[in-house]
């Protein structure tokens, strides 16, 4: 696939921020020098550059970790310091599924958020 130079460019960070703020209460914090997002102060995703490679970190419900971490390790990988505790990394700098992205992030919210403000995205 060719790119076209004069196509707009889409800074993974700021797409990852608009799917993020979308949410009920997220807001945008820095955090160890990082862009954080929250709900309540709890943190639900972390944008991360390290080692040149760009990426996400979301917490993830049981298994699912590694169901995704075995089905594309390209993409996907078990981050350090929260990896144990079930959180799951998303490289930005490759080709980016925004709609699983997305789902990703949103599952991380709910899995977060007080229940009263969970529910209100399946008033969607």
């Amino acid at each position: 696939m060719t790119t076209d130079p004069r196509a707009p460019r889409h800074d993974p960070l700021d797409r990852l921020r608009e799917i993020c703020l979308a949410l009920p209460e997220a807001v945008e914090k820095e955090t160890w020098g990082d862009p954080t997002f929250r709900v309540r102060d709890k943190i639900f995703a972390m944008h991360k550059v390290g080692d040149g490679r760009e990426s996400v970190w979301c917490k993830a419900p049981p298994g699912a970790q590694g169901v995704l971490v075995g089905a594309d390790p390209g993409r996907f990988y078990v981050p350090p310091y929260v990896g144990h505790n079930g959180w799951v990394g998303v490289r930005l700098d490759v080709e980016i599924d925004w709609d699983e992205l997305a789902d990703i992030v949103e599952e991380s919210y709910r899995m977060t958020a007080p229940k009263r403000l969970a529910a209100l995205l399946d008033q969607r």
